[in-house]
């Protein structure tokens, strides 16, 4: 199993802007369609990972916890799904169905938003604020498959609460481990 950290974009960053196609309804998503009134998370995953896998009922919960507290969310798969065809969207729109995913699974298909977010593994998370600036960015928890440390989502969670207390959210942060991007053209060096 691949061990591939984040790239950890500078906090501060701002949001860079999507239109793609959500798996889920048929129609394109913007970031401004999803964007929170008090913040956004965008998550990059993917179906056949299995870091992802392991965290895709934490990443379900927190949506439901905080969705109503006005953070909204969107996941979104960059790999090339010709080389890995597990993560082809007619299999991500069945995927958010058996996970119970309520916000948008989007496909970027020329891997141009993975690399505006240099997103670099799956599951990588990003949490911006109202005015879509990046406040934190990396794990979800210490959690892997197979440490044996349960799933809580508390890294991600402790910056969320922090975020709609309007606290400053700790720059201390980890950066989250799974596996890389499936690029399309790996000889590229990316």
């Amino acid at each position: 199993m691949a061990r591939t950290p984040s790239n950890m974009l500078p906090l501060g960053t701002k949001a860079p802007d999507f239109d793609l196609s959500d798996t889920v309804s048929g129609k394109n998503v913007s970031l401004s369609a999803i964007q929170g009134k008090t913040g956004t998370v965008i998550m990059f995953i993917c179906n056949h990972c299995p870091f992802v896998k392991h965290v895709n009922p934490e990443i379900s919960r927190l949506a439901r916890d905080y969705a109503s507290r006005g953070i909204g969310f969107a996941a979104i798969s960059s790999n090339d799904v010709e080389n890995y065809p597990d993560d082809a969207p007619e299999l991500m729109t069945k995927n958010a169905e058996e996970q119970g995913f309520i916000f948008p699974y989007l496909y970027d298909e020329s891997q141009e938003v993975a690399r505006a977010y240099d997103a670099a593994c799956t599951p990588d998370f990003y949490l911006f604020d109202r005015d879509l600036k990046l406040v934190y960015r990396g794990q979800l928890d210490d959690s892997r498959p197979e440490n044996g440390i349960p799933v809580t989502g508390k890294d991600l969670r402790a910056a969320l609460d922090a975020l709609i207390l309007e606290e400053k959210v700790s720059e201390h942060q980890k950066p989250s481990i799974g596996c890389n991007i499936k690029w399309k053209n790996q000889m590229s060096g990316k």
